[in-house]
């Protein structure tokens, strides 16, 4: 596709607004929905709003496995920098994505129960899912799986948030826990596991058992997506 093509010269049926409102706004790539956002282009070479919609997603997308996910904590001077964004358009994107935002954290299963994985990642997303920093953070269950409280423990490097077990049962504690989810955020979006996550996971597990407080599962949470450890991995075979 050419990215000097202006939308309202493109066969009718090709044009991102046509193909959303026939076929569903899943069929757009991400350029595609910026390019619906922004309207006209411009950007360097006189780019169409599609063309434009590249360059961005180009531009702050750059060292992410998805560049969509460079997009999550723009700031409004950052978009205006870009010649052809005034700040109309940045605010349009801008209320876009943070819409995206609360629409996914409203995704929240009718019972307050954590009843499985997915619950307890939709219960987590508003602290972990898009943090730029890795985060741990500790979710607590009385003896029905309802959620007593959740916490933030420990804030970390890009890459790395320290959290010992002792800190992590203490504050089980202090709420009077039966069970516990423990949960941190990836940044770059990649949920598998580390063997430092792995490690961890094993301490807690041992804990858990000397405390009689069990421990579900260990999620890790980014860019929309999240893995359990309990089902992915062979930690808790054997652990009743």
């Amino acid at each position: 596709m050419s990215y000097t093509l202006r939308m309202a010269d493109m066969v009718e049926s090709d044009r991102p607004r046509e193909r959303l409102l026939a076929e569903g706004a899943a069929v757009l790539s991400t350029a595609e929905l910026l390019a619906l956002l922004l309207g006209t282009g411009q950007g360097p070479g006189k780019l169409s709003a599609l063309g434009l919609g590249q360059w961005i997603l180009k531009t702050f997308g750059q060292g992410h496995s998805d560049p969509a996910a460079g997009l999550q904590n723009l700031t409004p001077a950052q978009l205006t920098a870009i010649l052809g964004v005034g700040p109309a358009k940045a605010a349009t994107i801008l209320a876009a994505i943070e819409l995206g935002k609360r629409v996914f954290y409203a995704r929240r299963p009718e019972s307050a129960d954590i009843t499985d994985p997915a619950s307890a990642a939709a219960e987590l997303s508003r602290d972990l899912m898009w943090a730029e920093r890795e985060k741990l953070a500790v979710l607590m269950l009385d003896n029905r799986n309802r959620v007593l409280g959740r916490q933030v423990l420990a804030i970390g490097t890009v890459n790395e948030a320290l959290a010992s077990p002792r800190e992590i049962f203490r504050e089980a504690l202090k709420h009077n826990a039966v069970k516990l989810i423990v949960a941190h955020n990836h940044p770059s979006g990649n949920t598998q596991p580390s063997e430092a996550d792995c490690q961890l996971t094993r301490q807690l597990l041992q804990a858990s058992q000397f405390l009689e407080m069990p421990l579900l599962d260990h999620l890790i949470l980014g860019n929309g997506h999240y893995t359990s450890l309990r089902e992915t991995t062979a930690l808790w075979q054997g652990i009743t």
